[in-house]
C-alpha cells in the first residue's frame, strides 16, 4: 500500500515526498526506545508508557523490538528510533541514525527552545532579548492562529508583555518545556504577577523563556495531529479531558481521537463540526509557518493543542497554545488507528483513545491494549490504556 502523494498542507515537517513501502529486505533492523534524559529511570511511569508505544510500532512495521537503544548492543540491521523527547540538534540525531522522517518517530529541530511553547508568541517588542536562532516572523505570521499573548527571554520583558495582557483580564505564565499543564500559573494583576516574576531564576528564563498569554475560561482542549511511520500516514483531530488524581487535582485523563488516512486534505474533508475545523485550519497555519521559518527541522509525529473558551473580555477565542513534535500522550491512539488501517485496506477512519485511570476499582475493556499498570510517581495506583472503539468509511 502506499500513502497518497502529500499536497500544500499535508506534508510531514522537513519532507515534501510521497512515503514509499519498503521492500521486504528493507525491513531487516529493529525498533528501540532512546531516553533523552537519563536521570529518569526506565521505571517512570511516563518513559514506560513511551516504550510500550515504540513496542506497538515494532509491531506495526513487521520488526523486532530492542528495548532502550544501547550503542554497545548488537542489533540485527538498521534501527528505527523511537526518542522520549524532541531532539535539538543535528547531532544527536547523527549519532542515533537518524537522517529523516523514516528513521524514527518524533521531531528534531535546529534550538533546543524550537521544540517548546516558545515559538508560539512574538517579543514585546523588536529590541526585546531572544536567544540565537529566533525567527520573529514566524511567531507574527500566527497572530490570528494563536491566543494573545508574548514570549519573553528576560524578566524585564516579561513584566512588560503581562502589564499589556493584564488590561484585558488575567494572563497565564507559563514555563515553555512544561507538560501537561505543569509550570503554570494564571494572574489577575501586576502585583501578583511581579511577585511570580520575582520568584522566578533570571538565569532561567534567559535560557528557555517564558510564555504570557491571555487566560480562557470554560476551556477545551482540542488536538489536531499528523503521524508517518514509514508508509503509514494517517492525520486526526482529538478532545482531551481532565480527570482528579489522587490528590483531587486535575491531571490528563486521556484523549479521544478520530483518525483519518491520509493527510490535513482528507481531515478537512470531513463534515467536522465549525469549531474543530477553526482549530485544524490554526493548526495547519503553525505546521506550516515551522516549516517555513525552520527549514532544518523534520518531524514525522506533530500535534497541535488549540484552547477554545472565553478571554477575560467574554470573547470566543481560540489558538494554538503549543506544538508537539515528539512521541505523546496521544500516541498510543495514534500507533492504534495505524493498526487498524494496516489491517483492514479499505477503511479511511478510526476513532481511537487513550486513558489514564487512577486508583482501584477500574475495569480495562476487554480488546484494550495496556500501555502501563503501575504507581505513578506519588506510589499511587495509575493505569494507562488505549481503544479503538469503532470504524468509519467515508
Amino acid at each position: 500500500m502506499r500513502a497518497r502523494p502529500a499536497t500544500k498542507g499535508d506534508e510531514m515537517l522537513g519532507t515534501t515526498e510521497e512515503p514509499q513501502a519498503l521492500a521486504s529486505e528493507d525491513r531487516v533492523g529493529s525498533v528501540v526506545f532512546y531516553r533523552c534524559d537519563r536521570t529518569t529511570p526506565m521505571a517512570d511511569h511516563d518513559l514506560t508508557t513511551k516504550a510500550a508505544v515504540a513496542k506497538s510500532i515494532a509491531h506495526l512495521l513487521g520488526l523486532s523490538y530492542g528495548g532502550e537503544f544501547d550503542t554497545d548492543k548488537p542489533l540485527r540491521g538498521p534501527l528505527y528510533v523511537v526518542p522520549s523527547h524532541t531532539l535539538a540538534g543535528a547531532t544527536m540525531a547523527q549519532r542515533l541514525g537518524i537522517h529523516g522522517i523514516a528513521d524514527f518517530f518524533g521531531g528534531v529541530v535546529p534550538y533546543r527552545f524550537v521544540g517548546t511553547k516558545a515559538i508560539t508568541h512574538v517579543l514585546v517588542d523588536p529590541g526585546a532579548t531572544a536567544p540565537e536562532g529566533w525567527v520573529a516572523e514566524h511567531a507574527t505570521a500566527l497572530v490570528d492562529a494563536v491566543l494573545p499573548g508574548f514570549t519573553a527571554f528576560s524578566v524585564a520583558d516579561a513584566l512588560q508583555a503581562g502589564s499589556r495582557l493584564l488590561e484585558r483580564g488575567a494572563v497565564r505564565v507559563k514555563q515553555p518545556e512544561g507538560v501537561g499543564g505543569a509550570g503554570q500559573l494564571v494572574v489577575k494583576d501586576g502585583a501578583a504577577l511581579r511577585a511570580h516574576l520575582e520568584s522566578l531564576d533570571a538565569q532561567a528564563v534567559g535560557r528557555s523563556g517564558l510564555v504570557i498569554e491571555t487566560n480562557l475560561s470554560d476551556v477545551q482542549t482540542l488536538s489536531i495531529g499528523q503521524v508517518q511511520v514509514r508508509e503509514w500516514f494517517a492525520t486526526y483531530f482529538g478532545t482531551q479531558f481532565q480527570i482528579p488524581n489522587h490528590h483531587g487535582d486535575q491531571a490528563y485523563g486521556g484523549s479521544n481521537l478520530t483518525v483519518v488516512r491520509g493527510g490535513f486534505e482528507q481531515l478537512l474533508a470531513l463534515d467536522l463540526e465549525p469549531q474543530v475545523r477553526t482549530a485544524a485550519e490554526q493548526a495547519i497555519r503553525y505546521h506550516e509557518a515551522a516549516a517555513k521559518s525552520f527549514p532544518s527541522m523534520f518531524a514525522s509525529r506533530c500535534n497541535y493543542d488549540v484552547a477554545q473558551g472565553i478571554d477575560g473580555e467574554g470573547r470566543w477565542r481560540s489558538g494554538v497554545l503549543e506544538q508537539s513534535w515528539r512521541i505523546g500522550g496521544a500516541s498510543g491512539a495514534e500507533i492504534a488507528a495505524l493498526h487498524a488501517f494496516r489491517a483492514d485496506p479499505s477503511l479511511r477512519v478510526v476513532h481511537a483513545s487513550t486513558r489514564e485511570v487512577y486508583g482501584e476499582g477500574h475495569t480495562i475493556p476487554p480488546g484494550a491494549w495496556v500501555n502501563y499498570e503501575g504507581t505513578d510517581r506519588h506510589g499511587e495506583r495509575l493505569v494507562k490504556y488505549v481503544e479503538v472503539r469503532c470504524h468509519g468509511y467515508v
